[in-house]
């Protein structure tokens, strides 16, 4: 019964960590710390309160963060826990290198937003909508010309 509890929280927890590792933001982080937390001192199991719908009433637990537990309940992982331990391709992990890039967006270009070959990412460069992505600094034609230059290898 309450092992599920412990189970999400210790993923919940692993998944604060690794997010920390990739530098995600600090919140962040922190609301996955925390909500493992409520759960493991939870009195009844999380399966309940979830088939109650009254995840959100927990201190810590969100919209977001219910989905998750949601997810977890029914298919026993979180593919967002999947993504974050599932390694890039090293064609992808290039990326990095990019002006402006850092491994945290090149995880949500191809994992979320589903950007895989260096032609889905010059469209995203020329569609403009990367550069209104917080932190990115550079401009349209330094990655269009940084792209080019991966292409080149």
């Amino acid at each position: 019964m309450l092992s599920t509890n412990h189970q999400l929280a210790n993923l919940l927890i692993t998944m604060g960590e690794l997010l920390s590792t990739q530098g995600a933001n600090p919140h962040r982080v922190r609301a996955y710390k925390r909500a493992a937390e409520t759960i493991v001192q939870l009195n009844e199991d999380v399966t309940a309160i979830a088939n109650r719908g009254d995840l959100q009433e927990l201190t810590g637990i969100g919209k977001d963060l219910s989905t998750k537990i949601v997810e977890f309940i029914q298919t026993g992982t979180i593919r967002s826990y999947q993504e974050l331990t599932t390694p890039l391709p090293e064609h992808v992990q290039s990326w990095v290198e990019l002006p402006g890039f850092t491994e945290p967006i090149v995880n949500d270009l191809y994992f979320r937003l589903g950007i895989q070959t260096l032609d889905d990412l010059e469209s995203l460069v020329r569609s403009h909508i990367l550069r209104t992505r917080p932190g990115m600094t550079a401009t349209t034609e330094e990655l269009l010309a940084a792209v080019h230059s991966l292409r080149q290898r």
